[in-house]
C-alpha cells in the first residue's frame, strides 16, 4: 500500500500543492512589481543626479550598490529601471495576449475565409525576425515609450493568436458547443462563455512566457542603444551604459544584468512549478 506524504518542498493551500521553488519565484515578482509600482517614492537621489566623485565607483554606504560612469547612484538607477522594464513589458504583454486571444478564438468559432484570411497573415507576421522587426520600427518611428509598448506588441500577437487559435480549435469541436449552437447562441456567447473559461489556464501560463520574451526583447533593444534613451533607462540600457566597467567586474554593469535574469527566471520557475490544475486545460 502506498501512502502520499506531503514532502518539504510541497504545501498545500485552498486545495493545491504549491511547490517551494514556485513559491519563492512569485515572492521575488512581487518584490520587483512593488519596487517599479513604489520606485520615484524609494530611490535615494534622483537618477540624474552625481553623487560620486569616481566613476563606477564600488559598493559602500550611502552607494549600496556602487556609482555608474558618470558618478550616479546605481540603486537609484536599477529601482527606476524596473518601472520601465516591468511596466513596458507588461503594457505590451497585455496588448499582445488580449489581441492574439481574442483574434484566435475569432478565427476558430467562425472558421471560413476570415479564418483563413487571420491565419495567414499573422503567419506572414510571424516569419520575420522579432529583433529585426523591432529594430526597424523603432529606428524609423523612434523608441518612445508608446512606440516601444506597440512594437513589441505587434512582434507577438501572432503568436499568441496561433496558441489561442489551436485551443479553441479543439474547444469548438466538443459537444456542448455544438448543442449551445443548436441552441442559437451567438459567437459572442460562444466565445465568452463557453470557450474563453476552458482555455484560460493555459492562456494564463502563456501570458508569462510571452512577457520574459518581451523583457529579454526590450532589454535587447535598449543593449543596443534602440530602447529608452537617457536619461530614462531600462535594465538593458544600464547595461548599455556601463559596459565599459565590465573589465573592472563593476557592480554598475553587473546588478542591472542580474536583475533581468532574477525577472525572467523567476517567471519561467514560476510557470514550471504552477499547480497542475491551473497549469493544465484538462485537469
Amino acid at each position: 500500500m502506498t501512502i502520499a506524504r506531503a514532502t518539504t518542498s510541497q504545501r498545500s493551500f485552498l486545495g493545491h500543492s504549491y511547490s517551494l521553488v514556485g513559491v519563492v519565484a512569485a515572492l521575488v515578482i512581487l518584490a520587483w512589481t512593488l519596487i517599479a509600482i513604489l520606485a520615484p517614492y524609494v530611490i535615494p537621489h534622483s537618477i540624474g543626479d552625481i553623487v560620486d566623485d569616481d566613476y563606477f565607483g564600488p559598493m559602500r554606504q550611502g552607494l549600496w550598490l556602487g556609482s555608474d560612469y558618470l558618478g550616479r547612484d546605481m540603486l537609484s538607477r536599477v529601482l527606476m529601471g524596473a518601472r520601465y522594464t516591468v511596466g513596458i513589458s507588461l503594457a505590451a504583454v497585455a496588448i499582445a495576449c488580449f489581441s492574439g486571444v481574442v483574434l484566435g478564438m475569432i478565427a476558430a468559432v467562425t472558421g471560413g475565409w476570415l479564418d483563413t484570411c487571420l491565419s495567414r497573415f499573422l503567419d506572414a507576421m510571424n516569419s520575420i525576425p522579432s529583433k529585426l522587426f523591432g529594430l526597424v520600427v523603432v529606428a524609423a518611428v523612434g523608441s518612445s515609450i508608446p512606440v516601444l509598448i506597440l512594437t513589441l506588441a505587434v512582434i507577438y500577437i501572432p503568436g499568441a493568436y496561433r496558441f489561442a487559435r489551436a485551443l479553441a480549435v479543439n474547444i469548438n469541436t466538443m459537444d456542448f458547443i455544438t448543442v449551445a449552437r443548436v441552441r442559437g447562441e451567438s459567437t459572442a456567447y460562444l466565445i465568452g462563455s463557453e470557450i474563453l473559461p476552458n482555455i484560460i489556464r493555459p492562456v494564463l501560463a502563456d501570458f508569462g512566457l510571452r512577457f520574459v520574451f518581451i523583457v529579454l526583447l526590450l532589454s535587447g533593444l535598449s543593449f543596443l542603444g534602440l530602447g529608452l534613451q537617457p536619461p530614462l533607462a531600462d535594465w538593458g540600457a544600464l547595461v548599455r551604459e556601463n559596459i565599459g566597467g565590465l573589465p573592472f567586474a563593476a557592480p554598475a554593469v553587473i546588478v542591472p544584468s542580474l536583475a533581468i535574469a532574477s525577472l525572467t527566471i523567476s517567471v519561467n520557475l514560476l510557470i514550471d512549478n504552477l499547480p497542475q490544475k491551473i497549469r493544465d486545460r484538462d485537469a
